[in-house]
C-alpha cells in the first residue's frame, strides 16, 4: 500500500490535471453541475455493480472516475468563487468530527445502534424538522424504503425480533388478498413489499443487492437458456412453456 505522502501526492496530481483538462480541453471546459450530473449517476451504478460483482480491479476503476466527478464539481464552484476542493473536504471532515462525539468528545457509544441513535439526535439539533427529511425523494424505491426503515431505527422505532416481521409480511400478504379496490390492492402490494425490505434489513441483507444478483443470476439462466434452445434447435417465441421449462432446468446445472 501507498504512503500517506504518495497518497496526498496522487491527489494533487488529479487536481493538477483537473486544472489543466478545464483550461486546455474543449470538452472538460464546456461542461457544467448539470451536464456532470446524469454521468455522475451513471458512474456510481458503475460502481455498484463492480461492487457486487466484488472485482476489485473495477471497484478501483470506478472509484477514479468517482474521485475526477468530485473534483470536477468543486473545480466548477471554485470558478465562480462559491467554493473550492479543500472547502469540501474541510466540510466533512468537521462534520464527521461533529457527528462522533464518542470518539471526539465524552460521549459514550459502545455499540452500533448507540451510535445511530446519537447520529438522528444530532441531525434534529442542528435543525432537521424530521428524522426522515435526509432521505433523497429522487433515491429509487427499494433503496428510500431501506434508508427510511434504517433511519427510525435509529430513534427506536424498530420491532424487537425477526419474527416479528415476518409476522408482519403475512399480515401484509392476507390484507393484499382481500383486497379488491385496484389502487387500494395496489397500496398494499407495496406494503408487502416494504415489509420484505424490512425483514431483509433487520436479518442483515440488503433488498437491493440480493435483487440485483438475482436479476444476473436469472440473465445468466436465460441466455445458456437461449444457448440451449439454438443447439436444438428450437426458436424461443414458438415454444410450449413445457419446453422451456425443460430447458430452464438444463440452465440451472450448466
Amino acid at each position: 500500500m501507498n504512503t500517506r505522502k504518495n497518497q496526498l501526492e496522487a491527489f494533487n496530481r488529479l487536481l493538477d490535471i483537473m486544472d489543466e483538462l478545464r483550461e486546455k480541453c474543449p470538452w472538460d471546459r464546456k461542461q457544467t453541475n448539470e451536464t456532470l450530473r446524469t454521468l455522475s449517476i451513471e458512474e456510481i451504478y458503475e460502481l455498484s455493480d463492480a461492487i457486487i460483482e466484488n472485482d476489485s480491479d473495477e471497484i478501483k476503476k470506478e472509484l477514479g472516475d468517482v474521485f475526477l466527478h468530485l473534483v470536477f464539481y468543486s473545480k466548477i464552484a471554485s470558478e465562480k468563487g462559491q467554493f473550492d476542493v479543500a472547502d469540501v473536504l474541510n466540510s466533512i471532515c468537521d462534520k464527521l468530527i461533529h457527528r462522533h462525539p464518542h470518539i471526539y468528545g465524552n460521549t459514550v457509544a459502545d455499540t452500533e445502534e448507540k451510535v445511530l441513535q446519537n447520529w438522528e439526535k444530532l441531525k434534529l439539533k442542528e435543525g432537521n424538522q424530521s428524522v426522515l427529511s435526509g432521505v433523497p425523494t429522487s433515491l429509487p424505491a427499494m433503496v428510500k424504503a431501506y434508508r427510511i426503515q434504517d433511519k427510525v431505527k435509529g430513534v427506536g422505532f424498530e420491532f424487537e425480533n425477526a419474527e416479528q416481521v415476518f409476522e408482519k409480511i403475512q399480515e401484509e400478504i392476507i390484507e393484499f388478498k382481500n383486497e379488491t379496490n385496484p389502487t387500494d390492492r395496489e397500496m398494499e402490494f407495496g406494503d408487502i413489499l416494504f415489509s420484505l425490505i424490512n425483514y431483509g434489513r433487520f436479518v442483515g441483507i440488503n433488498s437491493e443487492d440480493a435483487l440485483e444478483r438475482s436479476n444476473k443470476k436469472f440473465i445468466s439462466r436465460f441466455q445458456i437458456l437461449e444457448e440451449l434452445a439454438k443447439e436444438k434447435g428450437l426458436i424461443l417465441g414458438e415454444m410450449t412453456l413445457s419446453e422451456l421449462e425443460e430447458l430452464w432446468n438444463l440452465a440451472k446445472i450448466r
